[in-house]
């Protein structure tokens, strides 16, 4: 399984999707978040592998 985090919530998603298709299914907006594995920055055309834990940070911007 796949670990999503954001704040203090966790989902578990399957293997194999896409970064954007399992920020979509935790029901957040894949422009209102950036996803990390790793420490790295990670794209949302990004497949996910089994035993990934991919935290999500929130997108803030200001001018």
């Amino acid at each position: 399984m796949v670990k999503l985090i954001y704040r203090k919530k966790v989902w578990e998603v399957k293997p194999g999707m896409t970064v954007r298709d399992a920020i979509l299914k935790t029901g957040l907006k894949p422009y209102a978040v950036l996803a990390v594995r790793d420490g790295k920055l990670v794209n949302e055309q990004t497949i996910l592998r089994d035993g990934d834990e991919i935290k999500l940070v929130a997108v803030v911007s200001g001018g």
